[in-house]
């Protein structure tokens, strides 16, 4: 696990290299041997003049061991605090072993991984593609437990290691991570980082920790220094304006830990860490997290969904439409070193999509040769059947045809093209720069080497891919709406707008469902429902929900944020606050709804929808359903996901049914 090998130098070269699995992670096995390792040096210490820790792997060590991790309950309690106890003793007894330590980071040092580093005396990062350096717990519900709070906020001060580093969850490249702090020198390759290495330890013998020198005092002060007491205040305030109220313990408990911390000694500070680590294990919300966050997402990612079949990759990318998601889409295809032409109808049109090795124009034959075609226009079937027909045939044989509509069934649109077996949906999500999720829509004739390409398309651009059956709205579309349809009922009801918005917030959503349904344009949400009405028939139900959004369209012209006029009213393209007209618009008198109903009916009305996704077949999987949901819609990322959130609720069905009967045989399970 960890190879000891000892130059003429007396330099110490400890590489870690599990040989179980492609990564190092803070197993049982790495605890074993870091201790025999550092047995070692101890054995040695007179012929020892420093110590290099690096890794055999690509990477440098992936972080704790979260299989592990998530299984613990409260009966493995002791022995974790003595796994923990074990680990941080020994990178105590590294840091204060009287040799010069050095991290010879040669990859992603992540949580666990960076804890390793502090340990050392010296971080030298190899600035490759892949190397990142962060504290990651905070997005899996949990804290860095093996030091990372204790050191980072005794190096670098209790602002900059909380607001830097520790709530984020940012992954800093090499460069960025040393201009705050936690890098010293960066070097450009393996042979440069172990020289470097080598030269730190021979320059300084007497290396030693900050917080082990005489005279050592906490960058911009401890708690109890007048000016930091002063500002301590702003922490949590901060922090609770952040959290809108979510209920998300691990951002809680970084700062108690880092705070408390900051009053105590070395070791007494280690302890706190390590008992909130193992309050946050034990409960609830971080076994969602690491399960939705991490397992459900690897499995995507590697994936789950994707046919087993050998498809040849994009070479070259059309993207017809050049408004804002088609520029989106362009200029993710772009970053990844694809050629994209992007297409509209005139020059100027399609100049809006204009970037770094993206060619526009409004000439059909410049398409010539893409193998891949992603239609952006305005989402109505006539037109997207014209530009199909328009490009088809100028296009490389068997290319692949994708069309990133958000509700408009992909079976129906395939029908106008010669190759339904080649169309398929990519469903991106706006900003396209900034969302990680790719809806891939498979219609009733779309072949396997299809999805297969539209997958392999979306994991080259960056994108999280899940693959879904067709449907109207398909399932990120379908159950957002039921999220929209719900807020708007409460209003229609007499539920006053703030306390929507503030119910929905505090479950844990990151916007307001009114403010989100400005965003994505009543007039949408009306043309939308009203082809869903189309096509249902008198199958369809109508809704209060659907009263309030004619009247506020049709009767008194607010379709939304960008023209001005919704919920919200706004001035120079900014909220200025809820439209004060919005009581008036209520059908019914209003009663006393308990906020924790207002909360439950958003998280139920999407789980109770994402169930029957399942069950009729539009998602194919339980874990695209969870990542869909967080990374796309919004949908909460305590609860792990909108499937997960029913399996783990103490009592779904018994809840669902009392909420159908206050509210409607919508929640009935």
């Amino acid at each position: 696990m960890i190879r000891y090998e000892r130059a003429a130098d007396g330099i110490v070269t400890l590489t870690i290299d599990d040989p179980d699995q492609t990564a190092n992670t803070m197993n049982l096995a790495y605890a074993a041997a870091m201790t025999a390792a550092v047995d070692h040096l101890e054995a040695e210490r007179e012929d020892v003049t420093g110590v290099i820790v690096t890794s055999a792997k690509t990477t440098f060590f992936a972080g704790g061991d979260l299989p592990m991790m998530s299984q613990v309950t409260s009966d493995d309690v002791p022995a974790l605090f003595e796994l923990l106890g074990t680990i941080k003793r020994d990178f105590r007894r590294l840091e204060t072993y009287g040799r010069p330590v050095v991290a010879a980071i040669n990859g992603a040092a992540l949580g666990g991984g960076l804890e390793v580093a502090l340990a050392c005396h010296h971080r030298i990062a190899l600035d490759v593609s892949g190397t990142r350096l962060g504290f990651p717990e905070v997005t899996l519900g949990l804290l860095p437990g093996a030091g990372g709070v204790t050191r980072t906020v005794r190096m670098l001060g209790l602002g900059p290691a909380l607001m830097v580093w520790l709530l984020t969850g940012r992954r800093y490249k090499p460069a960025d991570a040393r201009d705050n702090g936690l890098v010293d020198q960066i070097a450009t390759s393996e042979s440069e980082l172990l020289t470097l290495a080598r030269e730190w330890i021979i320059t300084h013998p007497d290396a030693a920790q900050p917080w082990d020198r005489p005279g050592y005092r906490m960058p911009g002060g401890t708690p109890s220094s007048p000016k930091l007491a002063a500002q301590l205040p702003a922490f949590p305030a901060t922090l609770r304006k952040q959290l809108k109220g979510n209920r998300m313990p691990a951002p809680e408990a970084i700062l108690e830990t880092a705070v408390e911390g900051a009053q105590v000694d070395f070791e007494t500070a280690q302890l706190i860490e390590t008992r909130r680590l193992i309050s946050l294990l034990t409960g609830q919300i971080a076994k969602n997290m690491m399960g939705a966050l991490f397992f459900d997402l690897r499995a995507v990612n590697g994936g789950l969904a994707r046919p087993r079949v050998e498809v040849l990759p994009a070479t070259k990318v059309a993207v017809l439409g050049a408004g804002m998601m088609g520029a989106g889409i362009a200029a993710t295809c772009a970053r990844a070193g694809l050629p994209v032409v992007v297409k509209d109808v005139t020059p100027e049109l399609a100049a809006r999509a204009a970037g770094p090795g993206i060619v526009t124009t409004a000439d059909v034959n410049d398409l010539r040769g893409c193998d891949v075609v992603i239609e952006a226009v305005f989402e109505d079937p006539a037109l997207k059947a014209a530009v199909f027909a328009e490009v088809e045939p100028v296009l490389a044989p068997g290319a692949l045809l994708a069309s990133n509509t958000s509700t408009l069934p992909i079976t129906g649109l395939a029908g106008t093209v010669s190759r339904p077996a080649d169309f398929i949906g990519m469903h991106f999500f706006s900003p396209v720069g900034k969302m990680p999720l790719l809806e891939i829509v498979v219609g009733d004739q779309t072949r396997d080497e299809a999805v297969a390409r539209a997958f392999d398309l979306g994991r080259r651009i960056g994108k999280t891919p899940i693959v879904v059956n067709d449907g109207r709205g398909f399932f990120t579309s379908r159950v957002i709406g039921r999220f929209i349809d719900e807020a708007i009922g409460m209003l229609a009801e007499g539920v006053p707008a703030p306390s929507i918005e503030q119910a929905a917030l505090q479950a844990g959503y990151p916007t307001g469902p009114l403010a989100l349904a400005d965003e994505v344009s009543l007039a949408l949400v009306q043309r939308i429902r009203r082809q869903f009405e189309a096509a249902a028939g008198d199958q369809f139900v109508r809704l209060p929900s659907h009263e309030l959004v004619d009247d506020l369209v049709d009767n008194h012209d607010r379709p939304g944020r960008a023209a001005g006029r919704g919920f919200y009213a706004y001035a120079e393209g900014k909220r200025t606050g809820l439209w004060d007209g919005l009581a008036r618009l209520a059908t019914a008198s209003g009663r006393a709804v308990p906020f924790d109903d207002l909360r439950d009916r958003f998280l139920f009305a999407e789980a109770l929808d994402a169930r029957r996704c399942l069950a009729e077949g539009v998602l194919r999987t339980e874990e695209d359903g969870n990542v869909g949901s967080i990374l796309g819609i919004g949908y909460p990322a305590w609860t792990g996901g909108v499937l997960r959130f029913a399996h783990q609720h103490a009592d779904f069905e018994g809840r669902a049914t009392e909420l159908a009967k206050l509210y409607g045989d919508r929640f009935i399970a």
